[in-house]
């Protein structure tokens, strides 16, 4: 029986994928924020006679440390992980600037850090399976936003666009580094855009953007069963080299500035300085 992780996986693409693997005999490991909406995928699963396969872990992944705690749970929990699906997300495009009580910049601990805790965090879990696969779920091809090296908690100038544009920039560079870091892994890591999916995205927005953005995916939205089609066979049978960029179908080249090997070592170790890597357990 195969293992899939899925973070974000109570919402949109997340949950269309955890319901998916779930329907084809996996044990699938949900991570949310929410306990209702962990709930409610559990009570879909049950009616579906797929119940007893479904994990909910409750998680707040702005936390470096519930992230690192998160991995060790997955690590007891499970000899080995099949698919580990980045997915977790929540736009805040306004507001003030937000620190975590760890001191980062919100969607910088939350959509990047996270994922970079739990990719190279179970590494040795998912070394451990025969093809396994990360699947980091962000926008790569899209050319907006760059890395602020000299403040990237956007302590100065901050608004919410710079920053969710940052986190995706930061994610294109994670994927692009971990093979670097990871010599010889058989882990393919392939970092992949859904292009514009119906999710709950929206709901954060304030009114009347929120209206007006909820009209749009409407009409151009993709539905989340839908969208998931062609993760899944990217999921179930990963391309050959370690790490590979997607546009729904359309592979990216890695030659982009979005890619770029030196940025991204230098944010692989500009990393390592802000949550230095815990000790391996034995």
């Amino acid at each position: 029986m195969q293992t899939v992780v899925v973070t974000g996986g109570t919402d949109g693409l997340g949950r269309a994928l955890a319901l998916h693997y779930l329907r084809l005999g996996a044990h699938v490991l949900v991570v949310g924020s929410t306990a209702a909406k962990g709930e409610a995928l559990l009570a879909e699963a049950e009616t579906e006679a797929v119940g007893g396969r479904a994990t909910f872990l409750r998680a707040d992944l702005t936390s470096v440390a519930a992230a690192r705690e998160l991995v060790t749970t997955i690590e007891d929990t499970c000899p080995s992980v099949d698919k580990l699906v980045l997915c977790a997300q929540r736009y805040r495009l306004f507001g003030p600037h937000t620190v975590t009580p760890e001191g980062f910049e919100h969607s910088f601990a939350l959509a990047y850090l996270s994922r970079y805790v739990l990719g190279h965090g179970l590494r040795r879990a998912l070394e451990s399976a025969p093809r396994a696969v990360i699947m980091n779920v962000g926008t790569p091809g899209v050319p907006l936003g760059r890395i602020h090296w000299e403040d990237p908690q956007l302590t100065r100038r901050y608004s919410g666009t710079k920053a969710t544009l940052q986190s995706f920039r930061a994610n294109d560079l994670l994927g692009a580094a971990f093979p670097e870091v990871h010599a010889g892994t058989p882990i393919r890591y392939i970092a992949y855009n859904p292009n514009v999916v119906a999710t709950g995205m929206p709901d954060h927005l304030p009114q009347p953007l929120r209206t007006l953005v909820k009209a749009c995916f409407a009409v151009f939205a993709t539905a989340p069963e839908k969208a998931v089609e062609p993760m899944t066979r990217l999921l179930d049978d990963p391309p050959a080299p370690p790490f590979t960029a997607y546009r729904t179908t359309r592979r990216l080249p890695l030659t982009a500035p979005a890619f770029d090997r030196d940025s991204a070592l230098r944010l692989h170790h500009l990393t390592r300085e802000l949550i230095p890597d815990r000790k391996p357990r034995p």
